[in-house]
This record gives C-alpha cells, structure tokens and sequence, in this order.
C-alpha cells in the first residue's frame, strides 16, 4: 500500500511539473512573438514605416522661410500609391480647401476660394513633401539615408530624390512605434517645415 500511495504522489509530483513546464514555454512563446511598441527593435519599427500600405493623420505643420510663417492643421489619407489626399482645417481663411491626387492628377477643391492666393501664400499645400509616403519614397531610393536614435526616439534622416538640397528627418516613438514629427529644411536653411503628428493611424504591408 505504501509503495502504491508514493507511485500515484510520484505520479501527481510528475504531471504537475509537466504543466508548469508547458505553461511557462507557452508563456515566454507568447511573449517573443508579441512584438508591439517597445518589444520591436529599432530596426523592425523602421522597416514598419518603410512598409506602411495606408495611414490616416492629423498634422500640425509650421512653414517658416526668410518672408514669413505660416501654420495651419490639415488632415491626411493615404489610401495607396495612386490615391491620396489632405484637407485643410485651419487656417479659418482656408479652411475646407482639399488637395487630392489620383493617378498622378491633382485636383484642388473649394472654388470658393481664390486658388491662386492660395498657392502664392500655402505653396507647400500643394507638394509632395508634406505626405509621409513622399518620405519613405525618398528614404528607400536614397543610398544615403540612414537612422539614428537616443533613449526616446528614432529618427530616420534621407534627402528629396527630387532635390538633393532638401533634408528630411522623421521621428519615431520608441514606445509605440508611431511617427511623431517630420522635420524638412533645405540645405541653405531658408526654408524649415515642422510638421506634428498629433494623431495617425497606420496599416503596413
């Protein structure tokens, strides 16, 4: 009787060593193989962004060059390479002004407006550079471009594909992994472009 009760609390001892082993494999399994925010490594939150299919918005951009500055909110949509769009919400001024490209054709609505005060005083409303497609386009055909980071962030730096002269910088949350702030400036200093993420949405390829 003896050796039969020390069998079956062997046997007990054995099956329950058994389950926290799989439980504790399950768990550190689990845990390699959820990646999000700050369990990414750099290197995989940049190939994030490099790999970005559609995203939506909300930025904050300031324009300073040695005329003026100026600053106004607009609202972004990346639907694709052939379909993309942003829409003014400040300033008042210029308020409900949308700039859509579709298959390389760019369309401006509100007729409201007088479209030619618009592109003489909000010239970067019209260009690419404000997109962040725009910037990953010029990241991945550059040779140059390379990222940097400190404790807080990664900021992945190239130059316009189209002008050599005009350097980007885009920083990225280390926690989250989300765009933060989009920096262009052109190499004589004579134009700078801040642009603040204050909300975006991403899906990646």
């Amino acid at each position: 009787m003896k050796n039969e009760k020390k069998k079956k609390i062997i046997t007990i001892c054995f099956i329950v060593f058994l389950i926290i082993i799989v439980f504790l494999f399950c768990y550190f399994y689990m845990v390699k193989n959820s990646k999000i925010g700050n369990n990414k490594s750099s290197q995989e939150m940049v190939d994030d962004i490099l790999n970005i299919k559609t995203y939506g918005a909300l930025i904050e951009v300031d324009v300073k060059s040695n005329k003026n500055e100026n600053k106004y909110i607009i609202k972004q949509k990346y639907e694709g390479e052939n379909k993309n769009s942003q829409e003014v919400l400040e300033p008042s001024n210029i308020k409900g002004v949308k700039i859509t490209k579709t298959n390389g054709e760019l369309k401006l609505e509100n007729t409201n407006l007088n479209l030619v005060s618009i592109f003489e005083n909000y010239e970067y409303l019209s260009e690419n550079n404000l997109d962040l497609d725009t910037f990953i386009s010029d990241y991945k055909e550059n040779d140059n471009s390379k990222y940097t980071e400190n404790q807080e962030q990664i900021i992945m730096k190239t130059t316009s594909k189209n002008d050599l002269k005009i350097n980007k910088s885009l920083y990225i949350n280390k926690k989250t992994g989300k765009v933060e702030k989009l920096e262009i400036e052109d190499a004589n200093k004579k134009t700078a472009v801040n642009i603040l993420y204050k909300e975006i949405e991403v899906k990646s390829k």
